[in-house]
């Protein structure tokens, strides 16, 4: 009963951290929207912001919480404590406070204080333990282009799940920095409200009995969709390949709805030029390149340009020139949520194929030196 009145109390402290959309209530959700409440509510004790976010778009909401649960939720061979290394580790190279708050593997004793403090503050070569170590190297080193091949901690049966966790990240890291603020605060909270808010978010994190969700069981959210190329690298683990084919043909769709062609067209020219590292202080490289474009499409190439490329550079005024012209929640979501997704897919293919013969999960196919799949192969819901 006392969880239940605490979690029922601090629904209305998890929506007020959204900003630029209002997230649909959890008292008038459809039922859609209602069922993916409570089952963040039973996995997480709190209506995740991270998630509950995306409510103005269903479509892209059930895509966000159908990746989260393959990827986190639902009984594989790759532990807990591994998934939320990885976690912690892309969300510290994303600049994402919020993700490294909330995803801090101390909770539980998954890690130690002076290992957590390594991954936080982005020096993942200072962990102590060894196996802690080898995963956020790995995490770290096979997401940009310059880095050597990191070996791989992981068989290659594995591999999809750790994998899989990285593009989530890279994903709900981006939407995150858009959408909420640096901590677990309401907007205008000091941060000395952490210290009072922490112990509950512990407590309320440690309280659910989550039972581990057996493979598959929210395919149901979303139609079958064939797995594109570049999410080749989850075939070894059918569940994780249909969740994430299904998420990415509905995210696919959203951005043919909401995102002009022109705007798709020079995003992903760009994402194939970029090497996955910080684009730096300036965000004159955005401007610039949204300049090649129609005026009137130049505030949506912007914003996707940065949500893609570098989200911790996402100002109100990017939002606030996208809307003037494209006002729905709905609209917003669907624009950020595809820049998100089109830049996590494309780090997750440079995971897989940097692993090529670096370690356990090496084969003599992946030796073979195939391309990084390009801007063709995310078009739509399967190769090309």
């Amino acid at each position: 009963m006392r969880t239940r009145l605490v979690r029922t109390a601090l629904r209305g402290l998890a929506m007020a951290q959204v900003r630029h959309v209002d997230p649909v209530p959890f008292r008038s959700a459809p039922p859609l929207i209602a069922g993916i409440y409570r089952d963040l509510e039973l996995q997480f004790g709190i209506l995740a912001p991270p998630i509950a976010l995306h409510s103005p778009a269903p479509d892209v909401l059930s895509a966000s919480w159908l990746m989260l649960c393959a990827a986190m939720l639902e009984r594989g061979a790759v532990g807990r404590a591994d998934k939320e290394t990885v976690a912690a580790t892309v969300s510290a190279a994303n600049t994402c406070p919020y993700c490294v708050t909330m995803h801090d593997p101390r909770l539980g004793g998954l890690v130690a204080a002076q290992d957590w403090a390594a991954i936080a503050q982005g020096h993942p070569e200072s962990i102590a333990d060894p196996r802690v170590r080898a995963i956020a190297l790995w995490a770290r080193a096979r997401a940009h282009a310059r880095a050597e091949p990191a070996a791989s901690p992981f068989t290659a049966d594995q591999e999809p799940e750790p994998i899989a966790v990285a593009v989530l990240f890279q994903y709900i890291n981006r939407m995150v920095n858009v959408f909420l603020t640096d901590l677990p605060l309401p907007p205008g909270v000091p941060a000395r409200a952490m210290g009072a808010i922490a112990p509950v978010l512990l407590w309320l994190t440690r309280s659910p009995a989550r039972p581990a969700a057996e493979p598959g069981g929210a395919l149901g959210l979303l139609p079958d969709a064939p797995l594109p190329a570049d999410l080749s690298w989850a075939e070894r683990n059918p569940a994780v390949a249909q969740a994430f084919a299904r998420a990415a043909a509905a995210i696919g769709a959203a951005g043919e709805r909401s995102v002009p062609s022109a705007v798709r067209e020079l995003v992903r020219a760009e994402l194939d030029s970029w090497d996955g590292l910080p684009k730096g202080l300036s965000r004159a490289w955005a401007a610039t390149a949204a300049e090649r474009l129609a005026p009137a499409e130049r505030p949506a190439a912007r914003l996707a340009l940065l949500t893609a490329m570098a989200s911790y550079q996402v100002e109100d005024s990017d939002v606030a020139a996208f809307r003037v012209g494209r006002p729905a929640d709905s609209t917003l979501i669907e624009v950020t949520s595809w820049a998100s997704l089109e830049a996590a897919r494309l780090t997750g293919a440079r995971m897989a194929r940097r692993g090529a013969g670096t370690g356990p999960a090496a084969s003599a196919e992946a030796a073979g030196g195939d391309p990084l799949p390009r801007a063709a192969d995310r078009e739509g819901g399967g190769p090309r």
